[in-house]
C-alpha cells in the first residue's frame, strides 16, 4: 500500500528498504519484492550507514513497523537527517512523541503521520467548508471509528497470531484500541474542526467477556475555544468494517461524512434540505479537485489518500531544497501526533472523570 501510493503520482520512488526483525528475512523478503539486493538490508542502522556513503542515498524512510519500534526507528532516521513517513501511532507515549518533534525541528527535517482519512478529496472539503466560515461558528463534534479486528477472542489463538505483538502493552502501547482505530478518528475530527482537544472525559473498558484489555473507548469532548464534542473508539463491532464517521455542526448547517462512501459529502444547511458534493464536482474548489485522479463517479479509496499524504511531503521537501517559500500543505505532521499521544493518555487517566489533554 505505502509503495504503490508513494509511486503513484511519480512523486518518489521506493529503492530499498528493511523488511523483517530479521536480517536474513528482511535480504529474502527484500529481494522476493523486487529490490536490488545491495539495498535489502538487515536492520535500519545498516541501512542508514551503507545509504550514508552512495552517490544516490535515500531522502526519506516510510515506517510501518509495530508500534513500539516508531520512536527509536524515526529518532534514529531523523538523526541521520532524513525526512520520516511514520505509521501511528508515533510513539508509545507524549513524551517519545514530544522528543521526535524536537527532533525534527533541530534537524529541519519533514515528519508525516499516515493518517490517510485526513487525505480524502472530500473530508478535505469538509475542512475548506469549516475554515472557509461556511458553516458558521462551530457548534458540535461527532465522530467515530467502529470496525471488528477484536470482535473474537484473538488472544486465545496461538502465539503464531501476527497480532500477538499488539497485545503487549509494552509494545502495542498505552492504549490498544485509541493506538490502533481511535488516534484515527481522533486526528480527523481536529484536522475538519481545525480545532485541538482541550479536555476528555472518557469510558473505557471491553464489550468481549473476561478480555484483560480495553477494545471500546467512549468520550466526551471539549476542544480548545469551548466547542463540545462526542468520541467512540469500538474494535469489538462484529460484521463491522473499517466504518468510521464524521459530522460537524456549525450554527449555519452541518457536514457529515462517512468511510463508507468517501467519495461524498453532505452538506445541509439552515433551513435547506441536504445536498451531496462529489470528488471531482466541477465546482469544488482547484486544491480539492487536484486530489482525485480519476473520472467524477468513477471510485478511489485509501491508496490515493496516502497518495495525496506522500505528495504534499514531497512538494514541501522540493520547494525547500529549491529555496522557495514552501506551500501550506495539510498533511498530518508530527505535532498533530504529540497533540494524539497527549490525547491518548488523557483517556486513559480518565476513568469518568474530566482530564485535560496536556498541551
Amino acid at each position: 500500500m505505502h509503495q504503490s501510493a508513494a509511486e503513484l503520482d511519480g512523486w518518489w520512488r521506493v529503492v530499498g528498504g528493511v523488511f523483517s526483525s530479521d536480517p536474513a528475512r528482511s535480504r529474502e523478503g527484500g529481494n522476493a519484492l523486487g529490490f536490488a539486493a545491495d539495498r535489502c538490508y538487515g536492520s535500519l542502522p545498516e541501512l542508514l550507514d551503507r545509504e550514508r556513503v552512495r552517490n544516490d542515498p535515500v531522502d526519506a524512510v516510510a515506517i510501518m513497523s509495530p508500534n513500539d519500534t516508531h520512536h527509536p526507528l524515526a529518532a534514529a532516521a531523523l538523526d541521520a537527517g532524513l525526512d520520516v513517513v511514520c505509521d501511528k501511532p508515533v510513539a508509545h507515549d507524549a513524551a517519545q512523541a514530544r522528543d521526535l518533534a524536537t527532533r525534527a525541528r533541530r534537524g529541519g527535517r519533514l515528519f508525516a503521520i499516515a493518517h490517510g482519512y485526513s487525505a480524502y478529496p472530500m473530508t478535505r472539503y469538509a475542512r475548506h467548508l469549516v475554515r472557509s466560515g461556511a458553516l458558521g461558528d462551530l457548534r458540535y463534534v461527532q465522530v467515530e471509528y467502529v470496525q471488528s479486528g477484536l470482535a473474537t477472542r484473538v488472544e486465545d489463538a496461538p502465539s503464531t497470531n501476527r497480532l500477538r505483538w499488539m497485545l503487549d502493552p509494552s509494545r502495542g502501547g498505552l492504549s490498544l484500541v485509541l493506538g490502533g482505530i481511535g488516534c484515527h478518528a481522533q486526528h480527523l475530527a481536529c484536522f475538519v474542526a481545525g480545532r485541538r482537544i482541550g479536555s476528555v472525559c472518557a469510558d473505557a473498558g471491553s464489550v468481549v467477556p473476561g478480555r484483560a484489555f480495553s477494545d471500546t473507548v467512549s468520550a466526551l469532548l471539549r476542544f480548545e475555544g469551548g466547542l463540545r464534542g462526542t468520541f467512540c473508539a469500538l474494535y469489538a463491532a462484529a460484521g463491522s468494517e473499517n466504518d468510521i464517521r464524521l459530522r460537524v455542526i456549525g450554527e449555519k448547517g452541518l457536514v457529515e461524512w462517512s468511510h463508507r462512501d468517501a467519495s461524498r459529502l453532505s452538506v445541509a444547511m439552515l433551513n435547506q434540505g441536504p445536498r451531496i458534493a462529489t470528488r471531482g464536482d466541477a465546482d469544488l474548489p482547484p486544491e480539492i479537485l487536484a486530489l482525485g485522479r480519476t473520472p467524477r463517479g468513477h471510485p478511489e479509496g485509501l491508496r490515493e489518500a496516502f497518495a495525496n499524504l506522500y505528495g504534499e511531503v514531497a512538494r514541501e521537501r522540493m520547494s525547500i531544497a529549491l529555496g522557495a517559500t514552501p506551500p501550506e500543505l495539510p498533511y498530518p505532521r508530527i505535532d498533530d501526533g504529540v497533540h494524539t499521544m497527549a490525547f491518548i493518555e488523557a483517556c486513559v487517566a480518565s476513568n469518568g472523570r474530566w482530564v485535560d489533554v496536556e498541551r
